[in-house]
């Protein structure tokens, strides 16, 4: 499939760009303290709006599942968290704004839609919060204290079930985990559990030798084990798996790039990571019958 160029219409870096639930819409993030939205269709791109509200660079954008409606989250570096909500078609307003982080917010993942209406939120400031809707419109507020003390630069949610779990997920109470990257070089597994976050990880996985810039929790869907990636300011790609609920966690480099490595992204089901490092190249993996990765193409920008 050829690729296809989108003019975003930023005035400055663009830093995120994610697709919405039915890979209509684009939503992007960048430093001119905007977030766009652009229709896409695979001959063309139609700019549909700009959101305004962020007084410095916004550096992430996720979109909300469907089911509770046409919801967008934003952070960024002025430490504020904005929920949009799209009334009219391509109309947005600020549903909600969280101010309660004291330095810049870096990181935002929903939870998985069967968890509820739940957003997670990393800062500079070394916390995590947690802000989860009500049914009356408000929203409880969690927080991980000092998760990274030096500054949280990226968070990811795991998915509802355990791994391995092909059972009706109605019946399960869905498991609330979160996986974290930081400036202190570690990377954290969190669980939620009697009311309160608590580290699920011990001691914290320490492999990289530099700030981790993303970390990325693998959709599991029946796989045998659990599976997170994460990447580095020192260059390396590290696969992080366990097999079962309470077994230690067990790292491996997927690569050095031999420069700053920025994302990293699972495909839906969770078998094809894509890796974005500092050379502008984006490779796309996958983990071969004998558990070594394998990269299976470049994507050409």
């Amino acid at each position: 499939m050829p690729g296809q160029k989108i003019e975003t219409g930023h005035q400055d870096i663009v830093h995120d760009v994610t697709m919405d639930y039915y890979g209509k819409r684009l939503a992007t993030a960048s430093s001119d303290n905007t977030i766009k939205i652009i229709g896409v269709t695979t001959s063309n791109s139609q700019h549909l709006a700009t959101l305004t509200g962020h007084q410095g660079p916004v550096w992430q954008v996720a979109w909300a599942h469907p089911k509770f409606g046409s919801l967008l989250a934003s952070c960024s570096y002025d430490g504020k968290v904005i929920i949009w909500k799209e009334g009219n078609p391509n109309e947005w307003s600020q549903a909600h704004i969280f101010e309660d982080h004291k330095a810049s917010v870096n990181s935002i993942s929903w939870a998985p839609h069967e968890v509820g209406l739940s957003l997670a939120c990393g800062s500079s400031d070394g916390n995590i919060s947690v802000f989860t809707a009500r049914s009356d419109d408000g929203w409880d507020k969690s927080r991980i204290e000092q998760a990274h003390p030096i500054g949280v630069t990226s968070v990811s949610w795991a998915p509802p079930t355990a791994p391995g779990s092909l059972v009706d997920f109605s019946q399960l109470e869905p498991v609330q985990k979160l996986v974290s990257g930081g400036c202190d070089n570690t990377v954290k597994v969190w669980k939620f559990e009697n009311g309160a976050w608590r580290m699920d990880c011990f001691p914290a996985l320490k492999m990289h030798t530099d700030w981790v810039r993303d970390v990325a929790w693998a959709p599991n869907l029946g796989l045998p084990k659990s599976t997170i990636a994460s990447c580095s300011q020192d260059g390396k790609v590290l696969i992080w798996t366990a097999a079962k609920e309470g077994d230690q966690w067990e790292g491996k480099v997927l690569k050095d790039f031999g420069g700053p490595v920025w994302r990293v992204s699972w495909s839906l089901t969770g078998n094809i990571l894509a890796v974005a490092d500092g050379k502008n190249n984006v490779t796309l993996w996958k983990e071969a019958v004998d558990g070594e990765w394998q990269q299976v193409t470049t994507v050409e920008s």
